[in-house]
C-alpha cells in the first residue's frame, strides 16, 4: 500500500485529489495538508511514501519545503500543479531540486478526460513510490555557447551517406534530470535525436527550452513535420503521440492525438515502433528510467528491424521498471549506466 500525503492550499484540491488516488486500491491517503507548515506536522505523526506536492502556497512555497524536504529527509514528491506557463519554470526547477515526477492538477472535464487523469494521477503516484531519492547535488556550472559548431555542425562520415542515423530515446520517472545529463554530454554534430518523456502539456515547452539553454545541440519541442536533422533534438508535446516517419532521405516527425497507449500520451511504444518501420537499422533506440512498461514491446521491435539497443542499468535508474521490462522482452542489446550510455549512442552512430 502507497501511503500518500496531499500538499495543496486549495480545499478542492486537496478533496479532488483524494478521490482520486482513492479509485486505487493500492494507495491510501493518510493526509492533505494546506500548506507546508501543516504537512511538517502531519509528516511528524506519519511519514508518507510520497507526497503530492503544490508550488504556489501561502506562508511557504513548495520550492522551499521541497528543498528542506530533500536536505534533511527526502521522500519521493510529485509536483500537481495547474497547466500555466507562467508556473512552467518553477515546476522544472522542482525536478531539479528533486521531484520525480510532475502531473496536473485534475479539472472538470469530459469522463474520458477525468478517467485519462486519474490512470496519469495514480500511475505517478505509484512509480514515484518505487523510486530513489536522496540529498540533490549542486548544478553544475553551464558554459554558454559561444562555437560556431553550435550552430553548423561539423562534417562527418556520416553527412555523406544517404541514410543518416537517428536515435530515439524514451523516458518516464526521473527521466527529466536523466535526459538532462545525457543530452548535456553530445558535441553540436549528434546525430538527430527524437524523445518521449512523459510529462503534461506545457511542461514539456518549458523543459525543451531548459534543456536547449543547458546543451551544444538545439532542443525544441517538437512540432508536426520538424526535421530530424544533427545537432538537433526534438521532444514529444505533453498529451500528444509522436512519431517518426521517413521521406526518402529525410526523417521527420508527426504528432498525433489518440487514445492513452501503455497508460501514457505520449507513448514510448508509439515512437519507437515507428522508428522500427521507419528507419530500422538506422535507428539506435535508448529506454531510460521509468515505471511500467512503455517501450518494451517497441523496443523489441526495433532490434528485430536491425536497430542498435541501450537500456539504463538498475543501478543508475531512479526507477528500474521500463528498462526492466524491456530487457525482459529480449529488445535490449547492452544495459549500460546511464554515465556511458552517449558514447555507446555515438559509437553506435557512426
Amino acid at each position: 500500500m502507497v501511503r500518500v500525503l496531499i500538499v495543496d492550499d486549495s480545499a478542492v484540491v486537496r478533496q479532488t485529489m483524494t478521490a482520486v488516488l482513492s479509485t486505487d486500491p493500492e494507495i491510501e491517503v493518510i493526509g492533505t495538508a494546506g500548506d507546508p507548515y501543516v504537512a511538517a506536522e502531519r509528516i511528524k505523526e506519519q511519514v508518507p511514501d510520497v507526497i503530492t506536492l503544490d508550488i504556489e502556497m501561502p506562508r511557504m512555497d513548495g520550492l522551499t519545503f521541497l528543498k528542506k524536504i530533500m536536505s534533511q529527509h527526502p521522500i519521493p514528491v510529485v509536483i500537481c500543479s495547474s497547466l500555466a506557463d507562467e508556473g512552467a519554470q518553477s515546476t522544472l526547477r522542482a525536478l531539479e531540486y528533486g521531484a520525480v515526477d510532475i502531473i496536473a492538477k485534475p479539472r472538470l472535464g469530459t469522463k474520458q478526460f477525468l478517467d485519462e487523469a486519474r490512470v496519469e494521477i495514480c500511475e505517478a503516484v505509484k512509480a514515484a513510490a518505487c523510486a530513489r531519492v536522496h540529498a540533490v547535488r549542486p548544478p553544475r556550472t553551464v558554459e554558454p555557447k559561444l562555437t560556431a559548431d553550435a550552430i553548423l555542425p561539423a562534417a562527418t562520415h556520416a553527412m555523406a551517406e544517404t541514410t543518416e542515423k537517428v536515435v530515439v530515446i524514451g523516458a518516464s520517472t526521473g527521466g527529466t534530470e536523466a535526459l538532462k545529463s545525457l543530452l548535456e554530454s553530445f558535441p553540436a554534430d549528434t546525430p538527430g535525436i527524437v524523445i518521449v518523456q512523459h510529462m503534461p502539456e506545457l511542461f514539456t515547452r518549458a523543459f525543451a527550452n531548459r534543456l536547449d539553454s543547458l546543451c551544444a545541440i538545439t532542443v525544441k519541442e517538437a512540432e508536426s513535420d520538424d526535421t530530424v536533422i544533427r545537432g538537433r533534438a526534438l521532444i514529444a508535446p505533453g498529451n500528444h503521440h509522436l512519431l517518426l516517419k521517413r521521406s526518402g532521405a529525410r526523417y521527420f516527425v508527426e504528432i498525433k492525438d489518440g487514445p492513452l497507449v501503455c497508460r501514457h500520451r505520449p507513448s514510448v511504444d508509439v515512437l519507437f515502433r515507428s522508428a522500427a518501420r521507419y528507419a530500422g537499422p538506422n535507428a539506435v533506440g535508448v529506454i531510460l528510467t521509468g515505471m511500467g512498461d512503455d517501450g518494451a514491446r517497441g523496443m523489441a521491435e526495433m532490434k528485430q528491424a536491425g536497430a542498435a539497443t541501450v537500456a539504463q542499468d538498475e543501478a543508475t535508474c531512479v526507477v528500474f521498471g521500463m528498462p526492466k521490462e524491456a530487457i525482459k522482452f529480449g529488445g535490449v542489446d547492452r544495459v549500460l549506466p546511464l554515465q556511458s550510455i552517449p558514447s555507446a549512442i555515438l559509437a553506435y552512430a557512426r
